[in-house]
């Protein structure tokens, strides 16, 4: 709810506005506008200001430094001129996110490792956003509608070329648009969308476990939980214990 006014850090940051809208500045980008969904990057020792407007955002961060940023900067992947980039969605980033999270908490050579491939993902999924959206390349369907078609079937079963001849595109044409924007293939989204759902129905209702797992999509419990245990790295029992909302 509160704007960062003149501040200066002593190590790389990245900030996710997933919604609401307001501001960022800085000497070398100057003042600009930011409506989520928005990624921006701060410089180390650099003044910057950002923030809300009245009405809030909901933003995920985290400071970085290492010589790979080197890399990012000769590479104009990060750039201290233009740091931010406005994103057609920021599911994958979401994703990227909360892996960050998972594995700091963790907080082990192993974990710490994971995290910086997520952020070197984060980088590479913003700079290909970044350069679609410069060169506004058009293949059939709006890639966002396509998201958002795959989002609200997400409990469905897919048919691949089907979906994609809905689209006017190939199969292969439609993966490789999704996964470049979402960091995930059309059925993998589909399956996060479903996992990021459950894992709010875990941490907002007092549901049983079967019962969240059948308002997802999976008829067998046990499944569900086996599944859920590989891609979170706990059970839902844990989840919900972990993340409650009281």
């Amino acid at each position: 709810m509160h704007a960062v006014k003149a501040r200066k850090l002593p190590s790389y940051a990245v900030v996710l506005v997933e919604n609401g809208q307001g501001f960022i500045e800085t000497d070398a980008g100057g003042r600009q506008s930011v409506k989520g969904p928005a990624l921006f990057w701060l410089f180390p020792n650099r003044q910057h200001s950002y923030g809300p407007d009245a009405e809030g955002w909901n933003e995920r961060w985290a400071l970085f430094e290492g010589s790979f940023v080197r890399d990012f900067i000769r590479l104009r992947l990060i750039s201290e001129q233009n740091p931010l980039t406005v994103l057609r969605n920021n599911d994958g980033l979401q994703r990227l996110f909360g892996n960050i999270h998972a594995d700091l908490i963790e907080d082990t050579n192993l974990s710490r490792a994971s995290a910086a491939s997520a952020l070197h993902q984060i980088v590479i999924l913003v700079a290909r956003q970044a350069s679609q959206a410069t060169s506004s390349l058009q293949e059939g369907s709006d890639t966002g509608e396509i998201i958002e078609a795959l989002r609200k079937r997400a409990l469905q079963s897919l048919d691949i070329a089907a979906f994609a001849a809905e689209h006017g595109m190939s199969p292969a044409t439609l993966r490789r648009k999704i996964t470049a924007e979402v960091g995930l293939p059309p059925k993998a989204f589909q399956l996060r969308v479903r996992m990021d759902h459950a894992k709010e129905l875990l941490t907002t209702t007092d549901d049983k476990i079967e019962i969240i797992a059948s308002r997802v999509g999976f008829d067998d419990p046990f499944y569900f939980s086996r599944l859920f245990h590989e891609r979170e790295n706990c059970t839902p029992r844990e989840f919900r214990m972990r993340y409650r909302r009281r």
